[in-house]
């Protein structure tokens, strides 16, 4: 079976202009088959606050009302997203640039919640693999902005950990697939503020043993569950690691490992 990398980029890099290009220049330079799924960094809060759209976080997660939607689309699947694609073109790696709508690539549901209202905020549904495929097969490298649409045609604001996810299962019947999410840290630590504390390796009961015993920060157990469900859904790999030593995570010689055994 072919190999893809479904890789994750984290908002804190695409906030860093010198990190970001120095991490496209890396992906450009893989070999094969790869899509690319970026978060929003910090520019649709400074948008929002320019524009005097105020902004709720409720539990880290940003509540989208129907003025955030449009920032955030306008920023994400528009600014940051053909941003990167043209940076990409300029390695030479051609790219294409899409939006869960484009394609309908990502159908998703809006979140419903006993107590929360989160707005426009999308829970996925399906992930349209055969279009990705179609793409892939002519080497064309994706770039997917993590908004969604419904079957009414609504956009909504979507996690992009989660996009990357379902994308990297929803490949798994086609490819070998390999899933990366990098992000500013050098993988899943012991101690948030001590990068030599990493952790190589991480299976379902050490995962279980550091939840249990609050070794792991919390920020990170939407990452891990996610990296679980995706190794239980027939995704070869997960790696979770420094988006700086992008071909040490793709050899395996950087980040946490998260294997099913």
């Amino acid at each position: 079976m072919e190999k893809v990398f479904v890789i994750k980029i984290g908002g804190n890099i695409i906030d860093d202009e010198k990190k970001l290009a120095s991490f496209l220049k890396d992906f450009a330079s893989i070999d094969g088959k790869k899509i690319l799924v970026h978060g929003g960094g910090k520019l649709a809060t400074k948008l929002a606050s320019q524009l005097g759209v105020e902004q709720q976080i409720i539990d880290g997660r940003r509540i989208t009302d129907a003025e955030t939607l449009k920032i955030v689309t306008m920023v994400y699947a528009g600014y940051i997203n053909k941003n990167i694609v043209a940076k990409l073109q300029s390695h030479h790696c051609n790219a294409i640039g899409l939006s869960g709508a484009d394609g309908n690539v990502i159908q998703s549901h809006k979140r419903m919640h006993p107590t929360i209202d989160y707005g426009f905020v999308g829970d996925i549904d399906s992930v349209n693999s055969s279009f990705l495929k179609n793409l892939l097969e002519q080497n064309i490298s994706i770039v997917i902005a993590p908004i969604t649409v419904d079957m009414n045609g609504q956009l909504l604001n979507t996690n992009a950990d989660t996009i990357a996810q379902e994308i990297a299962k929803a490949l798994g019947s086609f490819y070998d697939v390999e899933l990366i999410y990098s992000f500013e840290k050098s993988g899943v630590l012991l101690d948030v503020k001590d990068e030599t504390s990493l952790i190589k390796k991480i299976n379902p009961s050490a995962y279980k043993k550091l939840k249990e015993e609050k070794k792991i920060f919390e920020g990170m157990i939407p990452k891990l569950d996610n990296a679980f469900a995706a190794l239980q859904s027939g995704v070869r790999k997960v790696i979770i690691g420094k988006a700086e030593e992008l071909n040490q995570l793709i050899s395996g010689n950087s980040g946490t490992s998260i294997i099913n055994e």
